[in-house]
């Protein structure tokens, strides 16, 4: 399963969470060619901090500085891609809640504590463990907690052919963090810390409970988003009309959006099942109008298809 984006807006800018993707994907840039031994110096190993030899030789300040440096290594593109996907998807809307100080306060107390579990269950590795999985894990069991309702829209591939689902983000994350206990407990350890994963997720869940947001009342935050773009990727619920053959929805674009013109990729859904559609929307278009997307309706007993009729409504 391959999430692509959930249904929740961040009412404000996500200037934390944007500059963490920005730092990760930078230093895995820089980081891409280096020799092995760089890996075991920022690298979190568990060893160094089991043996006083290793104390001694590495020093006070650098086995301190690992466990922060870990978090924004990554071993290749799938591993820094797949991190920074699920938290661009999940981080916005826990930094939305939580203001942006205490996000990122947050997130790299996740990231350790996920280092520290790793640590505590394989305290003789020499293994590096390097990665955003942890804090991004602790940013997801926030979400569990803070948005359980909400959908997350997610890519399953069988074979060749691409289905798409929404899936409630308590079932996605729920099924994600029983995945990764049963590889932690399963003796299929290899070389993905598992137990990080863990910690970080149940970090995310503990902070969420300790510190009261789940029920605290929305607040209004620095750096208020002014939304000049919609999501390019959007999920649309359509009904059938009157008639029973033609879909009707509602596509969502800013002002400047339909200005300009602009083109979406839209998910139809009908019965909990999607497909995946391009909309071009021309300039100049008004609230209220619809566009008609012909042949994209229900078949009619006669052979043809109905139309999919969207609403433009500006955000």
């Amino acid at each position: 399963m391959i999430p692509l984006r959930d249904t929740i807006t961040s009412q404000t800018m996500p200037v934390v969470n944007t500059t963490l993707i920005v730092i990760n994907l930078f230093v895995f840039l820089q980081t891409i060619s280096l020799p092995p031994h760089f890996y075991q110096l920022y690298g979190l190993v568990p060893a160094r901090y089991t043996s006083v030899g290793a104390w001694e030789y590495f020093g006070v300040v650098s086995q301190v500085t690992s466990l922060i440096s870990f978090m924004f290594l990554h071993g290749g593109w799938m591993h820094v891609l797949g991190n920074m996907l699920s938290l661009y998807i999940f981080g916005d809307n826990v930094e939305d809640r939580l203001g942006h100080g205490r996000y990122l306060l947050f997130y790299l107390g996740g990231g350790m504590v996920s280092g520290l579990s790793h640590l505590v269950l394989n305290p003789g590795s020499t293994v590096p463990t390097i990665g955003a999985s942890g804090a991004v894990a602790a940013v997801m069991g926030a979400y569990f907690l803070l948005y359980p309702r909400a959908k997350v829209l997610t890519l399953v591939p069988l074979f060749f052919i691409p289905l798409f689902f929404e899936i409630p983000a308590f079932v996605f994350l729920g099924l994600w963090f029983l995945m990764q206990f049963l590889n932690a407990t399963g003796g299929n350890a290899g070389p993905i810390a598992w137990w990080a994963h863990i910690g970080g997720f149940l970090f995310g869940m503990v902070f969420i409970l300790a510190t009261g947001v789940r029920k605290a009342p929305s607040k209004p935050r620095k750096f208020q988003a002014r939304r000049t773009h919609s999501p390019r990727l959007q999920i649309i619920h359509v009904r059938v009309d009157k008639g029973g053959f033609n879909l009707m929805g509602r596509l969502d674009i800013t002002r400047k959006e339909a200005h300009r013109g602009v083109v979406k990729r839209v998910n139809v859904f009908r019965f909990g099942q999607g497909r995946l559609i391009k909309v071009t929307v021309p300039p100049g278009i008004q609230a209220g109008k619809r566009l008609r997307l012909k042949g994209l309706g229900l078949p009619h007993p006669e052979g043809h298809r109905g139309d999919l009729l969207l609403t433009i409504a500006m955000v």
